[in-house]
């Protein structure tokens, strides 16, 4: 069944409470006179209402309303936000640069107001020292706890030790952001221009997408995309 409502000649019923064009109250009318006021405003006759007795129709323009709710409709899944779990895969005995670079990751994903998924992978004699990846994954929380915090305590999981960051700014405030960030260098870039300076610094740097705001959501948990040369040293 089509989830459309049935407008003008469509609608099949003997009399409808009529809805004006401005919301006001016109009352029980002959479906014949519903359609005579809706050619008189030139405007079409919409079921509002099916399951009412009797049902509800309005006096209103049928393609304006439908393009007025499309653009309400996208704008909302435009605001929709989707948290994304991330997973970042450590050793114990990570060297530190690498364990740099995988904290940037790990402070860039919560900034985006993403969860992270710290993974400490153990092989061989390291699995008997599972206090190592503990001391690991604490000074990690340790050190992005301004950008977030431990929403899942170190457990040990086979051959692994899991531990979850949560952000502490919401998605919808890293989207925010991100769109205001991105307005501004396009605002900086355009007053340089205007300026006469063709070759602006720091304005020519390429805009960070939204798309590292909002990640897909049909992609729920993303690994990071190093090599896993990176994530075994």
């Amino acid at each position: 069944m089509s989830a459309e409502p049935r407008i003008n000649d469509r609608i099949r019923v003997p009399e409808v409470r009529l809805v004006g064009p401005g919301g006001e109250q016109v009352g029980i009318v002959p479906l014949a006179k519903a359609m005579e006021l809706a050619q008189e405003y030139d405007l079409d006759l919409v079921e509002v209402a099916a399951n009412a007795r009797p049902p509800v129709c309005k006096l209103m323009d049928y393609g304006k309303f439908k393009y007025e709710s499309a653009m309400k409709a996208r704008e909302a899944r435009k605001n929709q936000a989707h948290t994304v779990i991330k997973e970042m895969k450590l050793r114990p005995k990570i060297d530190p640069h690498d364990y740099d670079t995988k904290k940037g990751h790990v402070e860039r994903f919560l900034k985006q107001g993403d969860k992270v998924k710290i993974t400490i992978m153990f092989r061989g004699r390291e699995q008997s020292r599972p206090e190592l990846g503990y001391r690991l994954l604490q000074r990690l929380a340790t050190d992005v706890q301004d950008l977030g915090f431990i929403e899942s305590n170190p457990k040990q999981d086979g051959r692994n030790m899991i531990m979850v960051l949560g952000p502490h700014k919401k998605k919808t405030e890293a989207m925010a952001e991100a769109r205001e960030a991105q307005a501004a260098r396009k605002d900086a870039r355009r007053v340089a221009v205007e300026a006469g300076d063709d070759h602006p610094d720091e304005t020519d740097a390429p805009e960070a997408t939204l798309a590292e705001a909002a990640p897909a959501a049909e992609a729920p948990v993303a690994s990071d995309a190093e090599p896993k040369a990176e994530e075994q040293v």
